[in-house]
């Protein structure tokens, strides 16, 4: 069995698909390199999937990291965080 992910989206990260502890300037960094091999084309269905699935793990992080973010100015200023009024 082969495995799935594009051997560019490995590469670029270090870390295997889904890892919590990849750093967000990293996860946005590949994200973006995603988006960009997936807007050049050229590559197969599978492969296009494939990309497709890591660009969405890639923003979950990068989303989990913002969150993370907003919470710690809110909790700093004494002010909800967003969607906690």
């Amino acid at each position: 069995m082969t495995d799935p992910t594009p051997q560019a989206s490995r590469q670029a990260s270090g870390h295997p698909p889904g890892d919590p502890e990849l750093p967000y300037e990293q996860a946005r960094d590949e994200l973006i390199a995603v988006v960009a091999q997936l807007e050049q084309g050229g590559t197969s269905l599978e492969e296009s999937l494939a990309l497709w699935e890591r660009g969405e793990e890639l923003a979950a992080i990068c989303q989990r990291w913002l969150d993370g973010a907003r919470a710690r100015l809110a909790a700093a200023t004494g002010q909800p965080a967003a969607g906690e009024e």
